[in-house]
């Protein structure tokens, strides 16, 4: 019974956050363009247009900090929606993080580049293991094992919590405010608007309740 009810909230969430975008993702003729051209403009509006650039891609959307890139999904890019514009102010919002030199999102892209080395550790430990209980008969292998495989589920709990503060910052202390500052958005769409940069920041609040139920879920033969 625990293990269902884990199980649920690490994912009612995320399926929260999707019903939310796709609520308000119908086209509205009253508002001037899609996720990309509104992306654009406040780029040009924080002075950002020369050190990143915006486009459309068939994945998810994300702010890339290598290349400095706003990508947008399709379904995002071209539609005149409350999402689209929503999902567009929250990725330059990180962008407007990056270049600002916000102290959450830097230390975000120092852990995470930490989390592929540690990674990249735990998965040679984790091949090597099963030769090292072979070859040594002790338990040291055993207990390598248990780390590695510790790490490669506990990293990403780090990751994504730390994630949390950095998506709520870009959602409710930049993007909304771009938002409001517009002057397009009435009562009931600010409303909207609030609803789906919180879905926005949930998403990642949902990962980080998957990992800790994959790494509880991990955990649970240890316990016994």
């Amino acid at each position: 019974m625990v293990f269902i009810l884990l199980a649920l909230a690490s994912q009612l969430p995320g399926w929260w956050a999707t019903w939310q975008l796709r609520r308000h993702n119908r086209p509205r003729p009253d508002l001037p363009g899609g996720g990309g051209e509104f992306a654009a403009w406040l780029l040009k509006r924080h002075g950002l247009t020369e050190q990143v650039r915006v486009e459309a891609h068939d994945g998810p959307d994300h702010y890339d900090p290598v290349t400095r890139t706003v990508r947008l999904s399709r379904a995002y890019y071209a539609t005149p929606s409350l999402t689209a514009l929503a999902v567009a102010a929250h990725e330059v919002a990180h962008a407007h993080q990056h270049l600002t030199g916000d102290e959450a999102f830097l230390e975000r892209m120092t852990l995470i580049e930490r989390a592929r080395w540690l990674h990249r550790l735990a998965g040679g430990a984790l091949l090597a293991a099963p030769v090292l209980t072979v070859l040594a008969h002790t338990p040291v292998a055993a207990a390598l094992s248990f780390t590695a495989g510790f790490i490669a589920m506990g990293v990403p709990v780090l990751i994504h919590l730390r994630t949390f503060t950095v998506e709520w910052d870009a959602s409710f202390n930049r993007a909304l405010p771009w938002l409001v500052e517009t002057g397009r958005f009435d009562a009931a769409d600010r409303r909207a608007l609030k609803r789906i940069l919180r879905a926005c920041a949930w998403t990642y609040a949902a990962q980080s309740l998957a990992s800790l139920f994959n790494l509880w879920r991990w955990l649970s033969p240890a316990r016994r």
